[in-house]
């Protein structure tokens, strides 16, 4: 697999580039959502919708949490995309052995209370509007192997034109402690927080 880096001057450079492409891009940004910070690593899971998901991930880092920045990619997308190794991306190689050492690669940045960790369940990008997100397998044990203090960020991302030329992007978020996560189905945690917020993003473009 490969293993992240976060390079001296392109790491920085990512993060500058995220605030500005945002900024170009969008007309708005609404944040909203549930977390308060206990200085330990955190897993954030987010519906894959778009190339703009890890940006967003980012960006909502740099407002809520302020760690060192670790996403999962496709082992082929990494290699072809080779400089997201530079700002924290790392590989997986799926229908592979070499899935299991990534999951212990994830576990073991997660014991880091410095680090945040994108991962995206569905694997691939679907319709933000789908009504049921289907996880791929690892994201639990991902979750039992990481420490209990640790804090998993669910994350749904929605974006609406309404009468503006450039879009509005919405980032609702909920944390949740991992111990709990790890006594329950993370899948159907994370269907019952996407139900909800996206019902609510339904009324409030309305």
């Amino acid at each position: 697999m490969i293993k992240a880096r976060h390079h001296i001057v392109v790491y920085p450079l990512f993060k500058w580039l995220t605030r500005f492409l945002i900024k170009r891009n969008f007309r708005a940004v609404h944040v909203e959502g549930y977390f308060t910070d206990n200085h330990k690593a955190i897993l954030t899971i987010a519906n894959h919708v778009s190339w703009w998901d890890g940006f967003w991930a980012e960006y909502l880092n740099q407002k809520i949490a302020q760690r060192r920045f670790y996403f999962m990619m496709l082992e082929q997308q990494l290699k072809k995309h080779w400089y997201f190794s530079y700002t924290g991306g790392y590989s997986i190689k799926t229908k592979s052995r070499e899935v299991v050492k990534s999951i212990d690669y994830t576990a073991e940045l997660l014991h880091n209370q410095e680090n945040i960790v994108l991962m995206f369940p569905q694997g691939k990008i679907h319709s933000a509007y789908n009504n049921d997100i289907h996880f791929e397998k690892g994201v639990q044990h991902i979750v039992n192997k990481s420490p209990d203090d640790m804090q998993v960020l669910f994350v749904a991302n929605f974006t609406d034109y309404f009468s503006d030329a450039k879009p509005h992007l919405y980032i609702y978020h909920e944390a949740y402690p991992a111990l709990f996560l790890k006594k329950n189905d993370i899948e159907k945690e994370y269907n019952q927080f996407y139900t909800r917020v996206l019902n609510k993003h339904k009324i409030k473009a309305s």
